[in-house]
């Protein structure tokens, strides 16, 4: 609660200070500079006025309990739901849009009108001797005032409910261990909060002129008020065009490099670092942007800098892999090769041939777990020991899952489990049919299968390309996929003619 009472503090300590400086400041200078009447009558008129002003805070005491409940409940209590800290949080970001309603409200109807009716009255009485027609002046400068007032005190609300929506985070930070946030969301436009703000800056003092002068020259010349009335209604007309240009332009000149950064923004989120924003300002965006092209750039270099280090991770499990068995060293490399070659044939994008490349690297990872007994034999397996191979998809799903973060190996996951899945169904570990199995699968399956027809063994020599390709052509639709083995196949032939016609034409 010490960050809640903080605030109220500074909330009631800006308000005084603005109403003190709207009304008493502004209000009474003008009363005194332009009224003419006895002294008397001055003192009727402050009366009124300090009535009047018992009203408006009345019902802004009564408006600003009623804003300030659920935050005053909120941050009596201890503990919170993570949506009511969500919630909540939104709920301090429009306090200072519910401000301006809390000051023109008061000053419209708490002020205003006890101030106009008792002027109205006193006039009628004899107490008062001005024309009716300065209430109207006078309630039209008040609304001015009031204006004023609450956009003065909409930027130092915004100041002030910092710190309570920093406690949010705090608490959500505690109790979930997640930050409330509004996650981008634009709650208050900053091209409306520029255009109603400069607009009003710009108006203000030149319609409070010509209300306070159009009274002083009713005391002078009432023929030259009269005219004056035309006059000044033009300069006022004009001084809002200009306000309103002049808002525009700046509101322009803020929102083109924010939009452009803004759009820069969601491209990096995508991933793309190639383009750098163009530095086109000469003011403080100049160096905004600057800063924030320097942070591309170290992202950049990061992204690279992980990039090359999850390469060297993936072949480094490859290759300790294959160091247990001299007899297939270098086989997921190669099935890798094989793989992303057959992806790139079938029109893959370079992501999905990266996750491709990287499965098939993985492909056997699982035989980490399998003894050296079973995996390193010489000889045929026994039925008891292919049983245990057949557990190596498997396996290495497993070993994959206990990687952290949880979800950082689940692209690779499919390829591994289904390696050795059979387009006819009569593979392992689920026995999956077709299209069923997992495109990686399907494609890791013929690579791996030419790569084994076509190493050495202990048991037997390595067979030739041809034959492996013979091999692949009649399991095609029965082991393995017929497009992906088809692809592979043809490409291995052209490749191959072609070292051919080279080789005859250098002879």
């Amino acid at each position: 609660m010490e960050v809640y009472r903080a605030f109220i503090f500074r909330l009631l300590r800006n308000y005084l200070i603005g109403s003190l400086t709207a009304i008493f400041v502004v209000g009474t200078v003008i009363m005194v500079s332009t009224l003419q009447v006895p002294h008397i009558q001055y003192v009727r008129l402050v009366v009124i006025v300090l009535i009047s002003i018992l009203f408006m805070l009345v019902a802004e005491l009564i408006t600003l309990w009623f804003q300030l409940g659920p935050i005053r409940h909120f941050f009596a209590a201890e503990h919170h739901e993570k949506a009511e800290l969500e919630q909540m949080y939104e709920r301090i970001h429009r306090f200072p849009g519910q401000t301006i309603y809390r000051i023109i409200g008061p000053h419209m109807l708490g002020f205003s009108l006890p101030a106009a009716g008792f002027t109205l009255w006193m006039i009628s009485t004899g107490w008062l001797e001005i024309p009716y027609g300065f209430v109207g002046v006078a309630a039209a400068c008040a609304f001015l005032i009031g204006i004023m007032h609450a956009l003065i005190e909409y930027y130092l609300a915004v100041r002030a409910v910092r710190p309570l929506l920093l406690e949010v985070r705090r608490r959500g930070k505690i109790l979930y261990g997640v930050e409330p946030s509004l996650g981008g969301r634009v709650l208050v436009s900053m091209r409306r909060k520029f255009q109603i703000s400069t607009a009003l800056i710009g108006l203000f003092p030149l319609c409070l002129f010509f209300l306070a002068t159009y009274i002083r020259l009713q005391y002078i010349d009432q023929q030259f008020a009269k005219e004056y009335t035309f006059w000044g209604v033009l300069i006022v007309i004009l001084g809002a065009g200009f306000a309103l240009v002049g808002s525009w332009l700046l509101i322009r000149d803020v929102r083109d490099p924010v939009t452009e950064l803004t759009q820069e923004m969601i491209r990096i989120q995508g991933g793309e670092f190639g383009r750098r924003t163009p530095d086109l300002y000469a003011d403080e965006f100049s160096a905004l942007i600057s800063g924030f092209n320097m942070m591309i750039n170290r992202l950049e270099m990061r992204q690279e800098r992980n990039r090359q280090l999850l390469q060297s991770y993936f072949s480094l499990l490859a290759a300790a892999l294959d160091a247990r068995d001299k007899y297939t060293a270098g086989h997921s490399m190669r099935v890798a090769e094989y793989s992303i070659l057959i992806g790139r044939l079938s029109g893959m994008n370079e992501e999905q041939a990266d996750l491709l490349y990287k499965s098939a690297l993985l492909h056997d990872i699982g035989k980490i777990g399998i003894p050296d007994e079973v995996l390193l034999k010489d000889g045929k397996l026994s039925d008891e020991e292919f049983a245990i191979i057949r557990k190596h998809p498997v396996l290495g799903e497993s070993i994959l899952l206990q990687i952290e973060p949880v979800d950082a190996m689940a692209d690779f996951l499919p390829g591994v489990r289904s390696h050795h899945e059979r387009y006819d169904g009569k593979g392992y570990p689920d026995g999956m049919v077709g299209e069923d199995i997992p495109l990686f699968g399907r494609i890791i399956a013929v690579a791996d299968a030419f790569d084994a027809m076509t190493s050495d063994r202990p048991y037997r020599n390595g067979m030739s390309d041809e034959k492996a390709l013979m091999i692949l052509e009649e399991g095609k639709g029965t082991q393995w996929d017929p497009y992906f083995a088809g692809l592979f196949i043809d490409e291995w032939r052209r490749q191959k003619h072609l070292e051919t016609k080279s080789k005859e034409g250098i002879s």
